[in-house]
């Protein structure tokens, strides 16, 4: 038996664990649910010709790509300048806004959006902040629409993409702007050709993060939203556990499944690092 076989077994044998777990907790309740999707009420494709074709489900789909969208933008526009920021400021300073940043992340889901709640609400904080400048006579309607889920789950997702924006902001050489304005760049020609491309793979990566966990978010919408505004994994819980409908919920969910899977692989096609390179 040579060396580089005993290496494969056991490197097969520390994945096994791990697989055995993803078989027992992933692959074999999604094959579940599939089934389910495919034979509940009765056998047959019935359900996915109903979620697809009827325009109240079309509507829900619509909201979730659309909410699912602007999330991501609005969060990509945010993220870039804090991301940029973290990467030129002096490395204490940098350390403080991380430690921000982090702890946001490390707290209860549950509890930030309790607390959009409360500042959004028509006497809430920025209601009363906004009446008390004199920039608006009445209390703006924030919460159960659009904009009170856009502006919770923005909140929720920046990390996300800052994170991975910042790991590859902080590896681009600063001489290569220089260069760029000696060779008569403006600011805005060397944001828009130099630093953009070179930061596309971090607003990729942090942007499909983004995108596929605003698809499958729950809490927030629910709370911040109206039902004018629901989501796919609103309807699916709709389905699961007021109507008790496993076939039309399953069906819902391996939809989303699938346009998850299909978002990684244009990832994997299109961003995937080449050898070489």
């Amino acid at each position: 038996m040579t060396t580089a076989t005993i290496r494969r077994g056991s490197g097969l044998g520390f994945a096994m664990p791990a697989m055995l777990l993803l078989l027992a907790f992933f692959i074999i309740p999604v094959a579940g649910l599939l089934m389910r999707s495919v034979t509940e009420p009765e056998p047959g494709l019935q359900n996915y010709a109903a979620l697809l074709g009827s325009a109240t489900y079309a509507k829900v789909f619509f909201n979730t790509f659309f909410v699912a969208g602007l999330v991501t933008i609005v969060t990509m526009l945010i993220a870039f300048p804090v991301s940029w920021a973290l990467a030129i400021m002096p490395s204490r300073w940098a350390a403080i806004l991380f430690a921000v940043i982090l702890l946001s992340m490390w707290t209860n889901l549950l509890a930030r959006t309790y607390a959009w709640m409360v500042l959004l609400q028509q006497t809430g904080l920025i209601n009363r902040s906004l009446m008390a400048l004199g920039l608006i006579d009445q209390p703006l309607q924030l919460t159960n629409n659009l904009v009170g889920v856009t502006i919770g789950m923005v909140y929720i997702m920046l990390p996300f993409m800052i994170l991975p924006l910042y790991g590859v902001i902080k590896k681009i050489d600063p001489a290569i702007l220089q260069a760029a304005a000696l060779c008569g760049a403006t600011k805005a020609q060397a944001l828009r050709r130099v630093l953009l491309p070179l930061a596309a793979p971090g607003l990729a990566s942090g942007g499909l993060m983004v995108f596929v966990m605003s698809l499958g978010y729950f809490v927030t919408p629910s709370l911040l939203g109206g039902t004018a505004n629901m989501m796919l994994p609103e309807l699916i819980v709709q389905q699961v556990q007021s109507l008790v409908n496993w076939g039309m919920g399953g069906a819902a969910a391996f939809i989303l499944l699938v346009v998850t899977l299909g978002l990684y692989a244009l990832q994997l096609r299109f961003f995937e690092p080449k050898e070489g390179r």
